[in-house]
């Protein structure tokens, strides 16, 4: 442990120094849904390339897209026999509207008291740099990394990935690795550690429902023809029963239920209803009835309407009967349900239960993710648990993510890899919200904690391969 334990004190002696790169890193716009921020975009991605070629990494390259550059590195000297893990993060940044709302300029990171608050400290530029400074600690103390390491840091997460999966299929041989160690994702709390085993997958759709071929005056056609809000909304109705349970057949089809390890380990968490609707400001808690809150938000399926519009909405009145109406539905999905299917289940649904006098076009969406579950007994948990308990002084709790990611499953499906979320953001930062912030002490207790996942990952390939040695006739 001598090789590690230089690394450990070389991190706390350039403390001072990761937090002003922080500051640095997180003071570029690198908006991806912003046009206007394409050479802050690339700004970005040259930053991280160059931090990478100074934390002694001899590969390092920039790989276009037909949208946001992706930058990729390596080290491949620690042997064949060593670990190969791909790391992955992004570096754009959500938009920091409403800029109002922000206490301090969002690309002026502000450090007050223990906390940086600026846009992607915590999603995910503190996390993702993290990594690249473990990198720079080894390099420069030891001169080699016990295993080896790829890094794919893509700039297109914040709006989808969208030309993320070509680009893994057309580098799918140079990406080839034991799994990924993603530094996106997070923890439940930052008071209990935690390792983050599922995500619920996602379908989406939008739907128009079309009535007359123009507005007309409410008052001579109103009663004559059907109102196209009116029918969206018995549609709406329906998706769901009193109990709160999705009404679409099949759509609960090929789940499983709770196991009695997932629900114990809810029930181990310093959750209460009362405590979450203060956090959210809603007067109840709702939905599917015989699951508890959280539960529900990870290991149940859901179908919410994400939008619904049509008519007139300015300031005053209008006496309209609209043409049309809109609406945007998203459903969070667990393992045994497929994307595509329950998009179909949906549209079968609704195009049975159109109410007559009007017509109904339904849209899908391709930004859509099977529900991933990490196995238990997987390498990368293992070591992750070894290394969180060792860091806190306490076993971490299993725990799911509610939200999807997409990502996931271009790892599953063009190289064959898990995923292992090793993220130190924590899910109360504010993120994609105004006044996003990062906890100063999770900087360092990550950049400890990935030294440490390296170089323990490492002793036991090598210890695997010594007992494989001696077991030999």
């Amino acid at each position: 442990m001598s090789g590690l334990n230089d690394v450990l004190v070389r991190l706390n002696e350039r403390a001072k120094d990761s937090l002003s790169e922080l500051i640095e890193f997180a003071s570029i716009p690198s908006v991806s849904a912003q046009p206007a921020h394409k050479s802050d975009m690339d700004r970005a991605a040259l930053w991280l390339s160059e931090r990478l070629k100074r934390a002694g990494l001899k590969t390092v390259e920039r790989w276009p897209t037909a949208g946001h550059t992706a930058v990729y590195a390596e080290y491949l000297d620690a042997g064949e026999d060593a670990p190969t893990l791909l790391v992955y993060g992004h570096y754009d940044v959500q938009p920091p509207d409403p800029l109002e709302k922000w206490h301090t300029p969002p690309f002026t990171p502000t450090v007050r008291g223990e906390r940086i608050y600026g846009r992607g400290v915590s999603d995910d530029k503190g996390p993702l740099l993290l990594t690249v400074q473990v990198v720079d600690a080894y390099l420069s103390t030891l001169g080699s990394l016990p295993l080896n390491l790829k890094f794919l840091f893509e700039g297109e997460e914040e709006v989808g990935s969208a030309h993320l999966n070509e680009l893994v299929a057309q580098n799918a041989l140079r990406l080839k690795s034991d799994f990924v160690l993603s530094a996106d994702g997070g923890m439940w709390s930052a008071d209990i550690p935690s390792l983050t085993v599922s995500a619920r997958g996602l379908a989406a759709l939008e739907l128009t429902v079309r009535g007359p071929a123009k507005d007309l005056h409410s008052g001579r056609h109103g009663g004559s023809v059907h109102n196209p809000l009116h029918a969206l909304a018995t549609l709406i109705a329906g998706l769901h029963d009193e109990s709160g349970r999705v009404t679409v057949r099949g759509f609960y089809d090929g789940i499983s239920e709770l196991t009695p390890q997932q629900r114990g380990d809810i029930q181990q968490l310093p959750f209460t209803d009362e405590a979450y609707l203060t956090q959210t400001g809603a007067p109840a808690v709702y939905g599917e009835s015989g699951y508890s809150t959280l539960e529900r938000q990870w290991h149940r399926p859901t179908l919410e309407v994400n939008g619904m519009w049509g008519g007139y909405t300015g300031e005053g009145t209008k006496t309209v009967l609209p043409s049309e109406a809109h609406a945007k539905i998203t459903c969070r999905l667990v393992p045994g349900q497929e994307p595509e299917r329950i998009a179909a289940l949906l549209q079968q649904h609704l195009e049975d239960r159109l109410p007559p006098g009007v017509t109904l076009e339904i849209h899908g969406s391709d930004h859509g993710a099977r529900a991933y579950r990490l196995p238990d007994d997987h390498p990368g948990a293992v070591v992750a648990r070894e290394v969180l308990a060792r860091l806190y002084g306490k076993p971490p709790l299993d725990v799911g993510m509610g939200g999807s990611i997409p990502v996931l499953e271009t790892f599953q499906s063009a190289l064959g890899l898990d995923t292992v979320f090793f993220s130190f953001a924590v899910g109360d930062e504010d993120i994609h919200a105004p006044n996003e912030f990062f906890r100063v002490p999770r900087l360092y207790e990550g950049q400890q904690a990935w030294a440490q996942f390296w170089w323990t990952l490492a002793q036991k390939k090598l210890e695997q391969k010594k007992l494989e040695q001696e077991s030999k006739p």
